[in-house]
């Protein structure tokens, strides 16, 4: 099989293109910029808005799978351009190219609209995805950590510090990332039970982990009992601007982010599991965040 995949240099592209080529699945890839060569990998060069370069990209494929997105901007226009056009313009090239198959790789946030302009990009690209006429499925992951992630390393390197800031309130699913690549890798055929579906997956943890669990779990896997800090929403908002005030658009911590995560309900819908048949977690989480730590130090991130 070859499919087509957008975000195919970000981290859970990356953890996809390994599996992919570990299970025999041709890879063709978007990619802004020139990328190494790799056996099973066809990059094709140019970005979501660029119609040729799609055309090219889903052409000869059995299924596209679209990870591409933004998850951090100032401007809600940003969002818009990016999560609603780009994904409206990978449908009409599948279109096009008479690919039936899609997967897109949405965001729990989505669930919540109101609250961020990213969730409602997210929202707004899956009713663009329902509509397409494809034989589609939406995958709605929760937390996403593993190698490469520079999100969650945030928190890993503050646990180095001693001290983790978080949401005063609240509760989160994870999911590592190599079990989201194979999820998507899994639901390639479509079929009973699958398309037209919504999935949010886990790591299998009834109930999620709180704040404070996540954090002290970082703390442990880089071998610190870290302070645990609770913020609030009015405290985090006055760290969001100083982060822009210090990083400018490379800020972490944005106003936006702060809607979403100061929410108090992350945790992934039972309604909305996967087939167990179909897929079930592998990686243990306190092990998949040991490993992710001796990832970044291996790497000089820690």
């Amino acid at each position: 099989m070859t499919i087509a995949l957008t975000g195919g240099t970000g981290f859970v592209g990356q953890a996809l293109i390994e599996q992919a080529r570990a299970q025999g699945v041709v890879v063709q890839a978007l990619a802004r910029k020139p990328q190494e060569r790799r056996n099973g990998v066809d990059w094709i060069a140019g970005d979501l808005g660029d119609r040729k370069a799609l055309a090219k990209l889903v052409d000869g494929t059995e299924a596209v799978i679209h990870v591409a997105g933004l998850t951090h901007a100032q401007n809600p226009a940003a969002f818009e351009e990016a999560n609603v056009a780009g994904t409206l313009a990978v449908i009409e090239a599948a279109h096009a190219a008479g690919v039936q198959r899609l997967i897109f790789v949405s965001s729990l946030s989505a669930r919540e609209p109101g609250l961020s302009a990213y969730g409602a990009s997210k929202a707004r690209a899956e009713r663009v995805v329902k509509a397409s006429g494809l034989d589609w499925t939406i995958v709605r992951p929760p937390t996403v950590y593993g190698p490469r992630d520079k999100d969650v390393f945030e928190l890993f390197r503050s646990a180095k510090w001693g001290v983790i800031p978080t949401p005063k309130e609240g509760r989160s699913s994870l999911i590592h990332v190599e079990d989201l690549a194979r999820l998507l890798l899994a639901l390639m055929p479509g079929g009973e039970g699958v398309s037209h579906m919504n999935f949010e997956p886990d790591d299998g943890k009834r109930g999620g982990w709180s704040h404070y669990e996540l954090a002290r779990m970082i703390g442990w896997s880089v071998g610190r009992r870290p302070k645990v800090i609770g913020l609030s929403k009015r405290t985090m908002q006055w760290a969001a601007k100083a982060d822009a005030m210090l990083r400018g658009a490379k800020a972490k911590l944005t106003l936006d982010r702060v809607g979403y995560m100061t929410h108090p309900d992350w945790v992934v819908s039972l309604g909305a599991r996967v087939p167990a048949a179909l897929w079930r977690p592998r990686v243990e989480t306190r092990e998949g965040m040991k490993a992710t730590a001796q990832w970044y130090r291996a790497e000089g991130w820690l």
